[in-house]
């Protein structure tokens, strides 16, 4: 995957040039990279140590045309916990640098996604203000060796860092795989129809306060 160059908005943005960034954290339990290019086609390389983790990071990066390169290692001889949340955090940190001031962001955006017998819903707001409310009731509390539960760390790291308004709801589901897959289908789908430009409203704030 091609290492995408730090840019900045609104200069990059008004280039035209791809709304990209980096992020390094490092703590006494995780050590992980994130690069973002939010203008992408889907690309991915994600190296998080958990297998069903980076295929759900892989559906961000497919269905939301965001291009994404995830490094992390973490200290999963305890258990998946620190380096699901701190990914979570690292990426939130990604996003909303790469975003910049959100001039002509459609700002607002939702999506259903269906899998066999399992539907959700993802709403998100890039308000400025973090929030999650997430009810996904799970059939099962792992899915192969993941903790179900390290999904709701995982949004809770992103949108307190992305500053985002997060609203996740698993409608029907039997299967917890199905259920979770549906999960980050629709996030990624509400994710890239937020970030997309507003050919009508380029340059402004989507706000009435004019910030976000």
């Amino acid at each position: 995957m091609t290492h995408y160059p730090l840019t900045e908005l609104p200069e990059s943005l008004a280039n035209g040039a791809p709304r990209c960034a980096e992020v390094v954290r490092q703590t006494a339990e995780t050590q992980i990279t994130v690069r973002v290019n939010l203008d992408g086609t889907g690309q991915s390389r994600l190296h998080t140590g958990i297998g069903f983790f980076d295929h759900m990071l892989d559906q961000i990066a497919r269905h939301g045309l965001i291009d994404l390169d995830i490094d992390a290692a973490g200290d999963l001889h305890i258990d998946g916990h620190h380096t699901v949340e701190d990914v979570g955090i690292t990426l939130g940190q990604a996003v909303y640098k790469a975003v910049g001031d959100k001039k002509g962001l459609r700002r607002y955006g939702h999506a259903y996604v269906p899998l066999d017998e399992a539907l959700s819903r993802v709403v998100i707001d890039f308000s400025g203000r973090p929030g999650l409310v997430m009810d996904v009731p799970f059939t099962s509390a792992m899915i192969g060796n993941f903790d179900s539960q390290l999904m709701h760390e995982f949004f809770q790291g992103f949108v307190n860092h992305a500053l985002v308004t997060l609203h996740i709801d698993n409608l029907k589901g039997a299967n917890a795989h199905h259920q979770a897959e549906t999960v980050f289908k629709a996030f990624a789908r509400a994710l890239r129809a937020a970030l997309e430009l507003d050919p009508r409203a380029l340059g402004s704030i989507p706000s009435t306060k004019g910030s976000l």
